[in-house]
């Protein structure tokens, strides 16, 4: 928690008056307990009070005032502004952006290039009415640009399932310069060309149904698994419209599985081999979903109102930022999964947070009672 910038949720809490009228479980512990709840991977309110009850000594070591009762966090979840915790997750992604900035993706280039994609968290229709998807079950969707020097998402929108996933690109300003990889879904020219306006590229894939005709070919690196290299222009009454520039076409067959994939893009200056290898690496932010569904407790809500789910998601944000802000910071040669895991058995010890990451031969001492008895002889 010592990494937790706290004079700036200070000053969130003022600006949305989370501490208004409020005498016993303020801002900062709210933070603490639903923090814990993530990095101990606890199920319900229910499951973070009993867990927190038994440790009630170290309770002020841990920031806590007095005791956290299920009804005192449930009420903090629903009734304060989820977009503190908004917020406090944009200034921890500003920061950890820094520290990620030197690392690469594996790739030559010195672009900066974001995966753009989204997930669908399921929700039950009758405890979830707000979070319209379906006439049989409710969804948000966490839409989320990701940095891929890290990963560190850039930009998170949460929204209810029925958002389409293009209507994300009007969220996002377009950094001339930087390299946008997005699925078919993002695909809607008229949006393409504001990133191509502002001196951004975007690498996507063609749909089946796109009208085009092509208007140069160049030579394409078979052996590399290119099939075609073109400059085209769209033929569709709208889509010429949107998009009047021409586009760049290229036809992989990946080597490893033989599928073939359609690209698009509005960069013409790299290889079509790097084109293709911008693309795999999208499969960045597929993997920084199913980690976070995995390791932060955003599948399991502890409320049902809108503000409770943001206030959970965010919160998860932040804590998911922070892991990777300390590893960086202590440099730590470990996985984020492995770094949140020792945490999780680890929440009430009393020690400095690098040493919890030793090697256990390391820190073993033999006890040295002279009342126990030695059970084996060396």
């Amino acid at each position: 928690m010592d990494f937790v910038p706290w004079t700036s949720v200070e000053r969130l809490v003022r600006k949305y008056g989370g501490d208004v009228r409020v005498r016993k479980f303020r801002c900062t512990e709210q933070f603490r307990a639903m923090a814990f709840a993530q990095l101990t991977f606890r199920e319900s309110l229910r499951d973070i009070e009993a867990c927190l009850d038994a440790q009630p000594s170290k309770l002020h070591g841990m920031g806590f005032r007095n005791p956290v009762a299920k009804s005192t966090l449930a009420d903090a979840n629903e009734l304060r502004d989820w977009r503190m915790w908004h917020d406090l997750a944009a200034i921890l992604i500003r920061r950890a952006r820094k520290l990620y900035v030197d690392d690469g993706i594996g790739l030559d280039l010195d672009n900066t290039i974001y995966a753009l994609d989204s997930t669908t968290i399921d929700l039950c229709l009758t405890l979830f009415p707000w979070a319209d998807f379906r006439s049989t079950k409710s969804a948000v969707k966490m839409h989320t640009l990701l940095d891929l020097r890290g990963p560190i998402p850039s930009f998170i929108h949460v929204s209810n399932g029925k958002m389409g996933d293009a209507l994300a690109l009007d969220l996002i300003t377009p950094e001339a310069g930087a390299i946008y990889v997005m699925d078919r879904g993002y695909v809607d020219f008229r949006r393409l060309h504001v990133f191509h306006a502002a001196h951004a590229f975007f690498v996507t894939r063609a749909k089946s149904n796109m009208k085009y005709h092509r208007v140069y070919s160049r030579p394409a690196a078979k052996s590399a698994g290119i099939l075609a290299d073109q400059s085209i222009a769209l033929d569709g009454f709208y889509t010429s419209r949107d998009y009047p520039e021409h586009l760049r076409r290229i036809r992989f067959c990946d080597p490893d599985t033989n599928k073939r994939l359609v690209f698009l893009t509005n960069n013409f200056a790299l290889p079509a081999e790097t084109i293709a290898a911008l693309y795999k690496k999208r499969w960045q932010v597929e993997l920084f979903f199913k980690w976070i569904k995995q390791n932060l407790r955003i599948k399991h809500f502890y409320g049902t109102s809108e503000n409770a789910v943001k206030t959970q998601i965010w919160i998860a944000v932040s804590v998911y930022v922070l892991a990777a802000i300390i590893k960086k910071e202590l440099a730590l040669e470990i996985s984020l999964y492995t770094f949140l895991q020792i945490l999780s058995v680890r929440p009430f010890e009393k020690l400095p947070l690098a040493c919890a990451f030793l090697d256990g031969d390391d820190t073993f001492s033999r006890p040295t009672s002279s009342n126990q008895l030695t059970l084996f002889e060396s």
